[in-house]
């Protein structure tokens, strides 16, 4: 493997991360020159060499080869969150080195949990920084480099096939670079439309363009300390939980749909699946609410509810209420839709409603097979037979993801953190989803964790947004063929 080939497209990256300090740091120049102005364009500045000394040294390839390709992209997710902490360190405040270091993968990993204890401290230009980083993560570093790459032939389609799952290919049936654009122009798309709105709903235009940021991210990252909860508007909530639902399904069903596309979202099965599971688990919080009198009215309590619940299943993480505090019933769901999560294909965490619907389905064909010994039964899913090592891949996958969560479960325990505490917040970070339970609370955050257990999470974090196999690969690397 040529690591000289490697550390160039990684320097690609870097460059467009570097851009996006830049005009962070002219954020905080048209703020009149705040805190975060020096950092921001000394780490651009440092980024920005760093990513360009490979283009200047190393000869470009036409060609790279699948191991290659694998090692820009996990390489170009972990260079981004050590420069995305330059930013933080630069300008001190909470920032400690493990602070900064949470605070980058989190962002990057569109996680949205935060270490801050108060989020309006920020400088504004160090506060566009953080949601920047989500957004890029959002999206996947390597997407983004990809626009700017020049023409790669079958190199780009390499890179494009490692950023993006199996699951996740499913529904593409372009070019390489007409993937690439698809996932652009819905992103770019619903960022806009829901500045949009949200600027019409009552925001500023910097919280609108934060906001709407951070939702198409399925982050979670806000600008103020009691996240939602601050604007108390009906109307914001409305806009943002369309925005995360719609963030939270295949994009290239999105695209297909506003085209005409015959295999649309009305068509697919796996959205039918995630918006109905969204809609049910809503439901049953927000009647636990209301007939346990946390809520006076049943629509203000099926008004947080449905929020909470859309914000847990895309993984995005923003909060209009503390739901620490509610019922034992409306936290399992709130569990269940951590664990599950929104569909492949989209900026969300977690184990996806793709691999779910089909361990609904293996489960449901075994209790058949079982009945009818000789009967040849096929699993399908959209109308497509799904293949035997599909369905294998399916189950090694929630396994080895349930496996992980014991353990980081297991291990945030023997310092001393409490169960609850301790599982949320594994789930939450596995998931990237952010908030959790206990100490890690919708309106908490994970300032109060030991060092070691905020390492272990954003490692977490790092497995779930790499999809587990992605990062564990990386330490076998010398055996690869």
């Amino acid at each position: 493997m040529r690591f000289n080939v490697v550390m160039r497209y990684v320097g690609v990256a870097m460059l467009f991360i570097a851009a996006f300090m830049f005009l962070s740091a002219c954020i905080s120049y048209i703020n009149g020159r705040d805190s975060a102005y020096y950092p921001l364009l000394l780490s651009s500045l440092l980024t920005a060499l760093l990513g360009a000394f490979p283009l200047i040294f190393v000869e470009r390839k036409e060609q790279i080869t699948n191991k290659e390709g694998y090692c820009i992209v996990v390489g170009a997710w972990l260079v981004a969150c050590v420069v995305g902490m330059f930013p933080y360190l630069i300008w001190g405040g909470e920032f400690s080195l493990i602070n900064a270091w949470f605070e980058s993968v989190s962002g990057f990993t569109t996680t949205g949990s935060s270490i801050l204890t108060d989020v309006e401290a920020l400088p504004r230009g160090l506060m566009f920084w953080r949601m920047s980083s989500t957004w890029i993560g959002g999206m996947g570093v390597i997407m983004f480099a990809l626009v700017i790459l020049p023409s790669l032939g079958r190199s780009r389609m390499t890179l494009s096939n490692v950023e993006l799952s199996v699951m996740a290919k499913d529904n593409y049936r372009y070019r390489t670079q007409m993937i690439v654009q698809i996932l652009l122009v819905v992103y770019f798309g619903l960022t806009l439309a829901s500045t949009l709105l949200l600027r019409l709903a009552g925001m500023n235009w910097f919280d609108a363009l934060a906001h709407a940021m951070s939702a198409c991210a399925t982050s979670g990252f806000g600008t103020k300390n009691t996240s939602i909860a601050y604007f108390d508007s009906a109307a914001i909530d409305t806009i943002l939980m369309f925005t995360m639902a719609v963030a939270g399904i295949h994009f290239g069903l999105i695209y297909a749909t506003v085209t005409g596309k015959y295999n649309n979202i009305f068509r697919s099965e796996v959205t039918r699946f995630y918006l109905g599971m969204m809609l049910v688990c809503s439901l049953v919080v927000g009647l636990s609410l209301y007939f346990a009198d946390i809520y006076p009215g049943l629509l203000t309590a099926l008004r947080h509810a449905s929020f909470q619940v859309v914000s847990v299943v895309t993984t995005t993480g923003f909060a209009t209420a503390d739901s620490n505090v509610w019922t034992p019933l409306a936290i399992i769901v709130l569990i269940f839709g951590s664990l599950v999560c929104a569909c492949a294909g989209s900026t969300s965490g977690g184990i996806k409603s793709n691999r779910m619907l089909l361990a609904f389905k293996m489960m449901r064909t075994r209790l058949r097979q079982q009945q009818h010994p000789n009967a040849v039964l096929r699993i399908k899913m959209d109308g497509v037979i799904q293949e035997n090592e599909v369905l294998h891949l399916v189950s090694l996958f929630i396994v080895t993801y349930l496996a992980f969560l014991l353990a980081g479960t297991v291990f945030s325990t023997l310092f001393g953190v409490d169960l609850m505490t301790s599982f949320s917040a594994s789930m939450a970070s596995m998931g990237n989803v952010g908030p959790g339970f206990g100490q890690v609370g919708s309106m908490s955050n994970y300032a109060g964790l030991p060092a070691v257990v905020k390492f272990s999470n954003t490692f977490l974090m790092l497995l779930g947004r790499l999809e587990i196999f992605g990062l564990i690969q990386l330490f076998f690397i010398k055996w690869w063929r």
